[in-house]
């Protein structure tokens, strides 16, 4: 491209665009530009020329026309080296325009103001920015587009490297960029349209954009590439923002089992700690310290809880690092850590350790999942119980069978189904995941909680089709049991519930997690 020589300025935002006109003044850059950019810019004492001068048309419809001008547009978009597009330049006496610096109107802020009328939303859709931003990047070889005021200083710092001119990467890198910014935009406001007008929630069309954090070093296996990626166009949040202190590189499957890790653990208030192996816990408890929280889940099962991932929710202290600290885990993730307690997990320099801000977990966001040709999508299982939650034995249950019950239904919520927990005293004892039948969940809980089933009280996710499951149950010496009722054979399983003297809740809701 030819030296710099003028510049085109209409921003909305217009952090640093005083400094930034300044840079390019200080190049003997013609600058023009448009409304209360021009007036911003004439009052820090910049020379500017109104975009009205150069079109010789005034800016009419409220300012809904501007820039849209064939004196513009053919500025933009004149090939340099086109002997033909010069002529027709020189013909129609159209100045060319050799950088755009354009950002647009707040629609995606628009849309959020609380009790924003719709009138106001279609006045927040840019017209003439995004038709300037495409004709720049369209001819990037030889215009530059700058779409953002975090740009500034890296576009500044090219001119003054090349002497008023651009390498051709960056060129293209700003056009890269420009492309994105509009897609971006007409998604956002394709988007709100979708959601107009529809009683459903989840519109007719979805506009999904994402923007890659780092390639991993393989997915579920070394064969399968893979890259960990957060929502675009918006600061990240969860596990998107989690930073990593120390250790090896996160891997794909680090990341599912912390998400999962970390969703149990905030279920709860009071001190947590959530044991995590292939998405299920092997052992969560909560307590009055973080220490006892970690100590009472890694004693629900041992064997299980190596090579895993650990999740607290609380600061991590020293007392707790140092119990960490004796066995093999994969990653732990934590709101924070005491330094004390850094110093101690830095002993074990390939172990994975997270900070994560609790403040933002979904974001009243919806699960997504993908299938052959498509997606599912779904609402995050926020809920706990339905208001026909109630007690449907002769026996009720006691005060502290009532806490576990509520302990192990908030855990039971993050297991595969089918899925079954055994808790007592504010632990997990026995965790039975992702069986084919009922029952055999049940068995499977009981066989991995022996011999502390006994006294304990069962959490299932789904209702039991027969009442070979509370058997099983009350067999073990399981006391008291939560599970969403429903089943034609509720009657049998309550009479069975009945008979081994066990209390049952019906909370009116499922819980299945596949």
């Amino acid at each position: 491209m030819r030296r710099i020589e003028r510049a085109l300025i209409s921003v909305y935002d217009k952090t640093g665009i005083v400094e930034f006109a300044k840079m390019l003044a200080s190049l003997k850059v013609e600058i023009i530009s448009t409304g209360g950019t021009s007036r911003l810019l004439r009052s820090n004492g910049i020379a500017v020329r109104e975009v009205s001068d150069l079109t010789g048309f005034p800016e009419i419809l409220d300012g809904r026309v501007k820039t849209l001008s064939p004196r513009i547009a053919g500025g933009l978009l004149a090939i340099r080296n086109n002997s033909e597009h010069m002529k027709q330049v020189a013909a129609h006496e159209i100045p060319l325009i050799d950088l755009v610096c354009v950002n647009l109107y707040p629609f995606v802020e628009t849309i959020h103001k609380p009790g924003v009328q719709f009138d106001e939303v279609i006045e927040n859709i840019d017209i003439g920015g995004p038709s300037m931003i495409r004709a720049a990047a369209k001819n990037f070889q030889d215009v530059a587009v700058v779409t953002s005021p975090a740009d500034y200083k890296m576009v500044a710092a090219a001119l003054a490297e090349g002497g008023g001119l651009f390498r051709h990467e960056t060129l293209f890198d700003l056009a890269r960029k420009a492309f994105l910014c509009t897609a971006r935009y007409d998604a956002q406001v394709a988007q709100y349209l979708s959601h107009s007008g529809h009683d459903s929630a989840f519109p007719p069309n979805i506009f999904m954009d994402f923007e890659k954090i780092s390639d991993l070093r393989y997915g579920e296996n070394p064969h399968q590439r893979a890259g960990f990626y957060k929502w675009g166009g918006r600061p990240a949040y969860g596990l998107a923002a989690a930073k990593q202190i120390q250790g090896k590189e996160l891997s794909y499957n680090n990341l599912i089992d912390a998400e999962a890790a970390w969703n149990l653990v905030c279920e709860f208030d009071s001190a947590a700690c959530c044991i995590i192996k292939h998405t299920n816990p092997c052992g969560t408890a909560i307590a009055d310290s973080l220490r006892d929280a970690y100590l009472k889940a890694y004693a629900a099962d041992p064997v299980s809880a190596f090579g895993s991932i650990i999740a607290l929710n609380r600061t991590a202290d020293d007392e707790t690092a140092t119990e960490l600290a004796k066995l093999f885990v994969e990653a732990v993730i934590a709101p924070d850590y005491r330094p004390e307690a850094l110093s101690i997990l830095a002993a074990k320099k390939n172990l994975r350790v997270l900070s994560i801000d609790r403040a933002a977990l979904s974001q009243g966001e919806t699960e997504m999942r993908r299938v052959s040709g498509g997606i599912l999508l779904q609402d995050v299982d926020n809920a706990l119980f339905g208001p026909e939650s109630r007690i449907v034995t002769k026996r009720r249950p006691t005060e502290n069978e009532h806490r576990d019950l509520h302990f192990a239904w908030r855990v039971v919520k993050h297991v595969k189904s089918n899925a079954i927990v055994l808790a007592e005293s504010g632990r997990t004892v026995g965790v039975g995941a992702g069986q084919m039948s009922r029952v055999d969940s049940v068995k499977l809980s009981i066989q991995k909680a022996q011999p502390t089933a006994k006294g304990s009280v069962l959490a299932s996710d789904a209702f039991f089709p027969f009442r070979d499951g509370i058997d099983e149950a009350g067999r073990a010496g399981v006391t008291a049991i939560v599970q969403p009722g429903g089943s034609v054979r509720d009657a049998e399983v309550i009479e069975a519930a009945d008979e081994h003297g066990i209390a049952m809740i019906f909370t009116g809701l499922r819980h299945f997690k596949h």
